[in-house]
């Protein structure tokens, strides 16, 4: 008597494959749960930007004769260079937790004996990184966009094309030294001597670099060089510090990019769990 077996496969229901990586969606939520770091990033983009434009607004109300309208082309300018400054820091801020944040708390050798890649685990955090500081950022120089548009009065207002393009450079300054901090907590595995070491470099020590007329051409292997000239022409008037061409600013940027990018990961894949 012979018998047979059939075996009926069900199908597989289809799952729409989700946009976001599962790690960068971790990454993220564990900056998100972070709250002093949030509060600390809208601090320092958000609220300056609000405060700025409410009191600019009060004056002008208070004796238009005296002070000009609250917006136009001119203020938008002058925050737009406090909102840089301002973006840098914070940027650093959140690189310098994502690159060191799970040694500091002890969650990394966990993440490492669970057997997902390091490379991967490194990866994922560039995102998530951009994805909180490029959000508050950009919210903050929407308050600034708007203000110097509705509040110009009679003052020349910042055209289409000088927002988009202010907007294009702000998050390459912002996501250049998010980049920065990352490598560079992720190599050294300590966010405070980071956060000290870049904010020394960025705001202090390289702009003092390109002042040093007698470095020369030198100085064009700078990123503050390269992203000042890229920087829109109608948002900071006066020459470029260091005179350069596109394609070397370019050049120096992707350095910029690559080189913390590789020292992090290499960093993150050889260190002890």
């Amino acid at each position: 008597m012979n018998t047979t077996t059939f075996t009926v496969e069900l199908p597989r229901p289809h799952r729409r494959p989700s946009w976001r990586p599962r790690l960068v969606s971790a990454e993220f939520l564990k900056l998100r749960k972070r709250r002093g770091l949030v509060l600390s990033t809208l601090a320092l983009t958000v609220v300056p930007m609000l405060i700025a434009y409410t009191v600019l607004l009060i004056l002008h109300t208070a004796d238009p004769a005296k002070h000009g309208p609250a917006g136009g082309l001119e203020n938008f300018s002058g925050s737009m260079d406090v909102l840089s400054q301002l973006s840098i820091v914070a940027a650093i801020l959140v690189g310098s937790t994502l690159g060191a944040g799970d040694l500091g708390s002890g969650v990394f050798r966990e993440l490492v004996v669970t057997g997902r890649s390091r490379l991967a685990l490194f990866a994922a955090r560039v995102p998530a990184g951009l994805g909180l500081v490029l959000t508050v950022v950009g919210a903050g120089l929407a308050i600034t966009a708007t203000a110097s548009t509705v509040f110009a009065g009679s003052s020349d207002v910042p055209g289409v094309g000088l927002l988009i393009s202010s907007a294009a450079w702000l998050g390459l300054v912002t996501g250049l030294a998010l980049v920065l901090a990352l490598g560079v907590s992720s190599a050294l595995g300590s966010r405070g001597t980071t956060i000290g070491v870049v904010l020394g470099w960025q705001l202090i020590a390289m702009p003092l670099v390109l002042q040093i007329g007698a470095l020369g051409s030198l100085r064009e292997g700078l990123v503050g060089a390269a992203t000042e000239r890229l920087e829109p022409a109608r948002l900071f008037e006066g020459a470029a510090t260091v005179p350069m061409s596109l394609g070397a600013a370019v050049v120096v940027i992707a350095a910029w990019t690559v080189v913390p990018l590789a020292a992090g990961a290499w960093r993150t894949s050889t260190r002890d769990a």
